[in-house]
């Protein structure tokens, strides 16, 4: 029997059963251990196994990395009275765009991971457990003791503007390179990680410089103008930075009031290191780069009953394109555009109707 096929029917083996032990193997193919790490060590090599758990390439998840917190918005019966008790309605729901993004993927039939950080109250029991029942693996989320799960709560007028939102998102800070190193093997076994600005900038840094290494693409999401700053200087590493057109002026310091200056400040970000940069404009669809530019695709037609989580159905879409490496980002857009869509006209911020069957209409 020759060396390739002793490789071939251990890779088969492996495949069969991914926690098949290292001794049974070497039994039921009549080698040494050390033939078998030999061969283990080439598949490595060869990336058709991902280190030491033999995860199988096929079966490699999206990983998204940053914020799961409870929603709640307060929305005023009538008037607002400063100062005064105002009679409201509330609502509750899950949120964060890390956590977001990974229940669209989960409902679209991705297999996913979420790392986040949540308090040992009830409101993180309720975060793990609802991600868990949608299919999104949280083993490595951090359960912190000594806080609070993280809260944003919006306070509306009776015509649902927002008046003021208050935001409570210490705890992600604690998501530092030090626990991103005890994630590892988590992430070096994923097919595509994406991580929101909530994460600090040494967290960042830690996944630019851990993806290169890796050979795992990175897509980095933008939350808000304030946290901008959280974004490295070097953008090397990064497959693709997502962000709106605020985000993108805080980003460069300039205001950015036509087409074309908002594609000359998308190549400034490609000097900076990114690959590609997606640009939403709200109803006004997105801007995105391609290899010979700047192109820009219109939103579809939508029927506006909550644009909350729009911009995370987006990026699920865009992401769950490009996990197989398919570089055609204009169809990835388009793709997040009709997603979007769909949720904004759900009350819910991530639609409920979404199936694996979902993402295979999207156009």
């Amino acid at each position: 029997m020759t060396d390739l096929s002793k490789k071939e029917q251990l890779y088969e083996l492996i495949r069969a059963n991914p926690f098949i032990a290292q001794n049974e193997l070497a039994s039921e193919l009549n080698l040494s251990r050390s033939a078998v790490a030999n061969y283990i060590a080439t598949l490595v090599r060869e990336r058709r196994l991902l280190g030491r758990a033999y995860v199988l390439p096929s079966a490699r998840p999206i990983l998204c990395i940053g914020a799961a917190n409870l929603d709640r918005k307060l929305r005023a019966a009538g008037p607002l009275a400063m100062g005064s008790s105002n009679p409201a309605s509330a609502v509750e729901s899950f949120g964060g765009v890390a956590r977001n993004i990974a229940e669209n993927l989960a409902r679209m039939g991705a297999k996913v991971g979420l790392i986040t950080a949540v308090g040992s109250d009830s409101s993180g029991s309720a975060l793990l457990a609802h991600a868990d029942g949608a299919g999104i693996d949280t083993h490595g989320a951090l359960k912190l003791d000594d806080a609070a799960s993280g809260t944003y709560t919006a306070v509306l007028d009776s015509d649902g503007q927002m008046v003021v939102a208050l935001a409570d998102m210490a705890l992600y800070d604690r998501i530092t390179p030090s626990l991103l190193e005890l994630r590892r093997q988590q992430r070096a076994g994923a097919s595509l990680i994406v991580a929101d600005l909530n994460l600090n900038r040494e967290a960042i840094e830690t996944l630019q410089i851990d993806a290169a290494r890796d050979g795992v693409d990175l897509v980095i999401v933008a939350v808000s103008e304030p946290k901008m700053k959280r974004l490295p200087e070097s953008l090397q590493g990064v497959r693709l930075l997502i962000l709106n057109r605020g985000e993108l002026a805080a980003r460069l310091g300039r205001t950015l009031d036509s087409d074309d200056e908002l594609a000359a400040a998308c190549r400034d970000l490609q000097a900076q290191g990114a690959r590609d940069v997606v640009v939403t404009l709200g109803p006004r669809g997105v801007l995105f780069t391609t290899p010979s530019g700047v192109e820009r695709l219109d939103a579809p037609p939508a029927q506006v009953v909550d644009v909350t989580g729009a911009g995370d159905a987006f990026s699920a879409a865009v992401c769950l394109s490009l996990q197989g490496g398919d570089a055609d980002l204009a169809l990835a857009c388009r793709r997040g555009l009709e997603l979007a869509s769909m949720t904004i006209a759900c009350r819910e911020t991530v639609c409920p109707q979404l199936t694996p069957e979902t993402f295979g209409a999207l156009i």
